[in-house]
């Protein structure tokens, strides 16, 4: 009998966190909606033009697409209790760099090249952080550093355009068309208005890291690893492999943003993939997801990207300058990370 009644207890407060967890992620889908409202209500007033036009919707959503990849990747690492990847906009910058260096000998050679430099970093953060535990923020972010300075010394600070190094043509457009390939054209009847390949590999990754985080074992390992470290040790998971895997994750999804931006710029420069690691996890936390490990979910990181992309486009539409936009996405973040704190406190988690 006894049994039979902690079974329903757990029966019971496992039906209770997926009611709260649904509750949270609606309530982040209900806050875009908000902005969009906002956004419809600055237009009906006359302070902004345009934002209720298909066009712009979908300038918000190829926005986001960028940020949403990286993001998902990054989801891995604070998911795991690492907070974040602050290597991330090197990553990017550097694979991109490297995929432009290589369209000499070919488009798939540059794209392979690119991969293999986003791997090298993935596995360093993974060995380092995993293996030998350094702090992640501070070893992420003096890797940072030194891709930098590797870029600003093998490349001399020059920016490399793909039509210069490009050995074709042909190799040159392909790898336009990794931003500008429209999978769907003429959305809506409107011949401007089209679906970027971005845009699908966003919802592609989104999809994946959704299903791997709630319905795998190695999403539950790194759950319990996130949210109870010691835990997960005396059960069996290998937290150090789980660990670094979510960072050659990061690196992973990294690379593949810094394909898109380099893509979308048409050059190879140090400075793509700048902010990118801010964004991301200021998205991150805004989704849900928990700075200390163990909670969220990719479907609420999404929910995250869209609302900064809304934000993003308004401040845009209204004519703040870059520098106000900034000290705004950091009001943002500062607040929900405080909001995040407190709820965690309360619950009794003071690793907040």
């Amino acid at each position: 009998m006894a049994d039979q009644a902690i079974a329903k207890a757990d029966a019971r407060s496992t039906a209770q966190g997926r009611f709260i967890h649904f509750v949270n992620v609606i309530g982040i889908y209900f806050a875009a909606l908000l902005f969009v409202l906002l956004g419809f209500a600055l237009q009906a007033a006359g302070v902004i033009t345009n934002f209720a036009s298909a066009q712009n919707f979908l300038n918000i959503v190829d926005n986001v697409a960028m940020l949403g990849i990286v993001a998902v990747g990054m989801s891995f690492v604070t998911y795991s209790g690492s907070m974040a990847d602050m290597s991330v906009p090197t990553t990017m910058a550097l694979s991109g760099i490297v995929a432009v260096q290589f369209l000499k000998v070919g488009f798939w050679p540059a794209i392979a090249a690119a991969f293999a430099v986003g791997l090298v970093i993935g596995l360093v953060n993974a060995v380092v952080v995993g293996r030998f535990k350094a702090n992640p923020i501070i070893w992420t972010l003096a890797i940072n550093y030194v891709c930098m300075g590797i870029i600003r010394v093998v490349w001399v600070n020059k920016q490399i355009y793909p039509d210069m190094i490009a050995s074709t043509k042909d190799v040159s457009q392909a790898f336009d068309a990794i931003y500008r390939l429209e999978v769907v054209k003429g959305l809506g009847g409107n011949p401007l208005a089209s679906l970027r390949l971005p845009l699908v590999m966003m919802v592609a990754i989104v999809i994946i890291g959704q299903i791997v985080l709630s319905r795998t074992s190695f999403g539950a390992q790194l759950k319990l690893t996130g949210s109870a470290r010691k835990a997960a040790k005396f059960t069996g998971v290998n937290v150090e492999l789980i660990t670094g895997a979510a960072f050659i994750v990061a690196a992973i999804t990294a690379t593949l943003g810094g394909l898109t931006v380099t893509s979308l710029s048409r050059v190879g420069a140090y400075y793509n993939g700048a902010g990118y690691d801010f964004r991301a996890v200021t998205a991150i936390v805004i989704g849900g997801m928990s700075l200390s490990g163990g909670r969220g979910s990719i479907i609420g990181v999404l929910g995250g990207v869209l609302i900064i992309g809304l934000i993003n486009n308004i401040m845009t539409l209204i004519g703040i300058p870059t520098l106000s936009q900034d000290m705004i996405r950091g009001a943002i973040f500062i607040t929900v990370v405080g909001i995040n704190a407190k709820s965690l406190r309360s619950l009794g988690r003071d690793d907040a």
